[in-house]
């Protein structure tokens, strides 16, 4: 699951910690790079020393260079971390989301209504807090399956805090 439930200290409340799902990780892109530059490499062994080569090349870089930039560009859309605060007084959502861009929300979680919206939501199982006048979205990059396990979490843990 991409999210972690963190232990509660003397300083610190309960605290869940979301991400997205990383199908490819630092370590595969490598991977794939090399392995698309070797087989966009493997036709143009063919014209290994004509003048040919020099034709195609410019292409080979601008395709390799074209998978760099979109897989780096979805490394850094997919950089979003949730943290849901729960504390006795509040109920604190943070999201980091992509180019540094922060929201806070925050509530008393007496009053925080935790809601599920099997359909009409921008994805299944759209799973919403509402407090404080607002309502905000949880976990929305996650799967319909791990919102619905995120769901009865997070509800058990805001009936522990009434």
């Amino acid at each position: 699951m991409p999210y972690e439930w963190l232990p509660p200290s003397t300083t610190t409340p309960a605290r869940l910690h979301l991400w997205p799902y990383r199908s490819l990780p630092r370590r595969g892109f490598v991977g794939f790079i090399a392995t698309t530059c070797a087989l966009i490499a493997l036709p143009l062994l063919a014209v290994l020393g004509s003048p040919v080569l020099w034709g195609l090349l410019p292409f080979f870089l601008i395709a390799v260079t074209g998978v760099w930039l979109a897989l780096s560009r979805s490394y850094r859309d997919g950089e979003i971390v949730e943290d849901l605060t729960f504390a006795p007084e509040s109920l604190t959502l943070t999201r980091h989301g992509p180019r540094g861009r922060r929201h806070d929300w925050q509530a008393n979680p007496h009053w925080v209504r935790l809601t599920l919206h099997p359909k009409g939501g921008p994805v299944p199982n759209y799973l919403t807090l509402k407090g404080n006048g607002r309502e905000v979205e949880l976990g929305a990059f996650l799967s319909e399956d791990e919102r619905l396990t995120l769901r009865d979490e997070v509800q058990e843990k805001l009936d522990a805090l009434r």
